[in-house]
Formats: structure tokens, C-alpha cells, sequence
């Protein structure tokens, strides 16, 4: 009798997952979620995607449902960078192909019960799966910092907040970050009209020009870099086989991961950047709504008045911020910082319980924060579960 899998979420990982597990005969799958939302609803119009071409497929055991299948099939044609909304589209297409049947209710609560999962639908219906995978993405994991989780939301925000920055113009915004969310939204809040400085931590603004510079030397460039577009020279290849990267020691997984995923930009914002104020080696230490405005303290000792901060402060794991994960589910799972700890099969220490995407990128590496992931993570994942 084929086992039943619930997969929970509709975006790049859960249609990827979806469409491996399709291919296995024994396995039979319910995916939940409206597809591609996190990229609908919670990154900016006129966003650019930072990964390469191939880096943006979203994978499929036949590598039928690519960039350039979507094209032929539709007619559209998509540039490079890929622009979101082109992505969006594409990722939907990905869907009607493989997950027609989608159900795009949310599930509301997982509760195991038993050797099955009891899943709780957003219209009180329930039902029972015997696996359960979790592809539901980073949305609840906005981080906003400590100092700042107090402001009201008009006046400070992150940038999952925004689907469109022109309510910006004619405003004075200081954005802080070093990473392509707060970079790309600075260029973003500026030409939409807004007066905007920057905030970085560091001393530099790190952007991702060299390996475009030795692209024309292809035998080095191949031997450096992997085709997912993640991680430095020599680094690249190494994280791009997540089987291998698992094995090294702990203390050397960390700070490789770390390097890997260090805040840049893409080397086709400099040229967007031009005019916007950014401040290196500074930060904002506290700020103060004023009225309608906000005050803020600056590093340097000087202070600012501004019509909204924003934060590019990246995203946070913590698996607890699942609204679907009970209190109870969650504190069984062995986790690390926030992140469940997965076997090679992707399984978390409840049994039948697997996640894809960024919480699993403590256990397979950086690999898993990026589209790219999909190739190996849905891949490795439906194989197993078809072993099964």
C-alpha cells in the first residue's frame, strides 16, 4: 500500500518535492500551500534574483520544467538577472505541471498520533498522512533586532514586509545591511523616489564582481565555482555537494557556511547604488519615534531624523515560529539554534517528520538557503522515501 506524504508549503522546495515524489510509485503526496507566495507577497516589485540562470531552476527528475521550458511552453521570455515577478510566473507554471491538484488551504496544525501525523486544514477539516514534510520557508523567520522590536510597524519594518516601495517617495529612509535584501532595496527605495542612506556593520561593502571577471577562463572557473552559484572560489564546489559537506567536523562546517553565505551584492547593483549615501563601519544604536518620524542614534554620535527605517537584517531560523508546530511537537524535535538536526534522509528526530529549505541547512550546509538546493535536496529525499 503506498504511503501517504503531506507536504507543507508551495514554494520552490514543496513543488520541487513534489514533483520528485511523483515519479515514485509507492509514494502518494497532498501538497498545501498557495504557490510561490513568500515571492508574491513578501519581496519588493522590481526585485532582481541575485543567483545565476541555472541556479534559479526549480529542480524535477527530469529537469523537464526549466527557465527555458517555461519559455518554449509559454511564450514569455525571461532576462538575466531574472526579474521576481518573471520567477513567480514561472514557479507557477512549475505547478500546474507537477502539483495540479495542489490544495491551497494552510495547515493550520501538525499533531502526531500514533505512526501517522494528524493535519488540521485552515477550514477545521483534518486528516491523516504517514509523513509529513516541511518546505514552508522563511517568512515567520524575518529578524528584526532586539533594539528595534518595540517600533511600530509605520515606522520601522523589515523588507518581507513590502510587495512595493513606492508609498517610499518623497521620504527619507535609512536602510541598515550589508546584504543584497538591504542593497537591492536601497537601489529599490531610490528609484521609487525616496531619500535613503545605508547602515553597514562592516568597513566594506562586499559585492560578487570577481567571478564574473574569470567566467572567460572557463576550465578555472568550472573547477572553482559550481553551477548553484553559492560560496567562493574552491568553497562552491564543496558546498554544492551537501553528502559531503555533512561529513567534515563540526568546526569546520561553521565557518565555512559562514563565508558562504557572508552579506553581498550582486556586482549589477553598484551602478543602482550611485547617489545613495552609505556608511561604512556604523551603526544605528537605538531609535526614538517623534511624532510621525523616527530618531535615531548613530554610532558615530551623531543623530538622524527619518520618515521610516528598514532593516535588512536578514532572516533567523527558529523552527518554533511555525504557527502549525505545536509547543509539544516542537520541543520533541532535537534542535540547534533553532534548527532541527536531520539524518541524510532529512528526517528530524520525530519519525516521518522531514524538513526542506533553509532549516535544513545546519545539517547539509548553505546549499539549502537557495532554489539551487532543490536539485539535491528533493532529489536525495524522494529517493529515500521511494526506497522506503
Amino acid at each position: 500500500m503506498a504511503q501517504t506524504i503531506g507536504i507543507v508549503g508551495a514554494g520552490p522546495y514543496g513543488l520541487s518535492i513534489a514533483a520528485h515524489l511523483r515519479s515514485q510509485s509507492n509514494v502518494g503526496i497532498k501538497l498545501f500551500g498557495k504557490p510561490m507566495s513568500f515571492w508574491q507577497d513578501h519581496m519588493p516589485k522590481g526585485m532582481l534574483l541575485r543567483s545565476g540562470w541555472r541556479a534559479s531552476y526549480i529542480s524535477d527528475p527530469k529537469h523537464a520544467y526549466t527557465l527555458e521550458g517555461y519559455q518554449s511552453d509559454t511564450g514569455e521570455r525571461v532576462s538575466t538577472p531574472v526579474p521576481l515577478d518573471k520567477f513567480v510566473a514561472y514557479g507557477k507554471w512549475f505547478q500546474q505541471k507537477v502539483a495540479p491538484d495542489l490544495d491551497s488551504r494552510f495547515v493550520t496544525e501538525i499533531t502526531p498520533s500514533g505512526k501517522e501525523f494528524h493535519l488540521s486544514l485552515e477550514d477545521g477539516q483534518t486528516l491523516a498522512v504517514d509523513r509529513v514534510i516541511i518546505a514552508a520557508g522563511i517568512e515567520p523567520f524575518a529578524h528584526i533586532p532586539l533594539q528595534f522590536s518595540a517600533l511600530p510597524r509605520n515606522l520601522a519594518s523589515h523588507p518581507a514586509e513590502h510587495k512595493d516601495f513606492s508609498r517610499f517617495s518623497g521620504k527619507s529612509v535609512a536602510v541598515i545591511g550589508g546584504g543584497q535584501s538591504a542593497l537591492e532595496s536601497a537601489a529599490l527605495l531610490k528609484e521609487a523616489g525616496a531619500a535613503v542612506r545605508v547602515f553597514v556593520r562592516e568597513d566594506y561593502v562586499h559585492f560578487l564582481g570577481w567571478r564574473k571577471r574569470i567566467m572567460q577562463f572557463k576550465p578555472i572557473f568550472k573547477l572553482l565555482y559550481s553551477w548553484t552559484d553559492v560560496g567562493p572560489a574552491g568553497l562552491s564546489q564543496l558546498v554544492s555537494h551537501p553528502q559531503y559537506f555533512r561529513i567534515l567536523p563540526r568546526e569546520l562546517q561553521d565557518p565555512i557556511a559562514r563565508r558562504c553565505i557572508r552579506p553581498a551584492g550582486a556586482s549589477w547593483l553598484l551602478s543602482r547604488l550611485k547617489g545613495v549615501d552609505i556608511h561604512l563601519g556604523t551603526t544605528i544604536q537605538s531609535a526614538q519615534p517623534l511624532d510621525s518620524k523616527l530618531g535615531l542614534r548613530i554610532s558615530d554620535g551623531s543623530d538622524l531624523v527619518v520618515d521610516h527605517l528598514l532593516m535588512g537584517t536578514g532572516y533567523k531560523i527558529d523552527i518554533a515560529k511555525y504557527r502549525f508546530l505545536s509547543q509539544e511537537l516542537v520541543a520533541s524535535i532535537h534542535q540547534v539554534d533553532g534548527y532541527p538536526v536531520l539524518n541524510s534522509k532529512f528526517e528530524s528526530s520525530v519519525s516521518g517528520l522531514h524538513f526542506l529549505g533553509a532549516p535544513a541547512a545546519w545539517s547539509f550546509g548553505p546549499l539549502m538557503r537557495f532554489v539551487a538546493g532543490t536539485e539535491f535536496g528533493c532529489a536525495r529525499l524522494a529517493d529515500s522515501l521511494g526506497r522506503n
